[in-house]
């Protein structure tokens, strides 16, 4: 049933139905870009501030625990589905007012990968949603790449990427240190009736079981975190 909405929804797609999209076509990409190092500067003094600061994407999302090494890949949401982590977005001023004026903004996290890590080959929930990264820790000591499809793509600090998650995609950091992005899913633009179709669907995946479980247990690491500082 997902493959024939995600047939709707591509036939309606006002861009391109591209594994890899031209960042060029999001003219609030550039937003990212000019406010790059600010970004950085509070992923470090936030998720990255100590090594608990943002829990593993598999304690949070019991569904990534098959593609979600526990402790290798770490995420700091700041808004999901739709939903706003208020007390992370108030730590996070310069992001959280940027990533307010994305267009259609449905989720915004640091995404951060330990050295060695691999994710293996998945795809995203539908096609009424297009994943953007901005290079905000990219290491040199090696190679840290993503493969979607048939395109291998590689971050650069400052840069941005826009891509459909739907294909199958994979990442590898083999280097020696953690690479950061600031992770941002915008709903796809799109004409009738692909956009009802897609609307439709992220309305249920928005009220779902398993983006409440996630909402809930991120609520809950932060309450934990707290009481650690208190």
């Amino acid at each position: 049933m997902r493959g024939f909405f995600d047939r709707i929804i591509g036939a309606s797609s006002l861009v391109s139905n591209a594994p890899v999209l031209n960042v060029r076509d999001f003219g609030w990409t550039q937003l990212l870009r000019d406010n790059w190092e600010a970004i950085r500067d509070e992923a470090l003094a936030t998720a990255l501030a100590r090594e608990d600061a943002a829990p593993s994407l598999a304690r949070i999302s019991p569904d990534h625990r098959a593609i979600a090494p526990v402790d290798k890949w770490r995420s700091f949401f700041l808004w999901g589905y739709g939903y706003r982590i208020e007390e992370n977005l108030d730590r996070c001023p310069v992001t959280r007012s940027v990533v307010a004026q994305i267009p259609e903004l449905n989720s915004a996290f640091f995404s951060i990968l330990a050295p060695g890590t691999h994710i293996p080959a998945h795809r995203g929930v539908t096609k009424g949603l297009l994943t953007c990264h901005l290079g905000l820790i990219v290491p040199r000591d090696g190679d840290v790449r993503m493969r979607v499809k048939n395109r291998i793509v590689r971050w650069a600090e400052g840069e941005t990427l826009m891509f459909d998650d739907t294909y199958d995609h994979e990442v590898w950091n083999d280097t020696g240190a953690t690479r950061v992005v600031l992770l941002i899913q915008v709903r796809r633009p799109l004409r009738q009736p692909g956009k009802w179709v897609a609307d439709a669907f992220l309305g249920i995946v928005r009220r779902s079981a398993f983006v409440q479980e996630a909402r809930a247990n991120v609520m809950r690491w932060n309450q934990a975190m707290k009481a650690l500082d208190a």
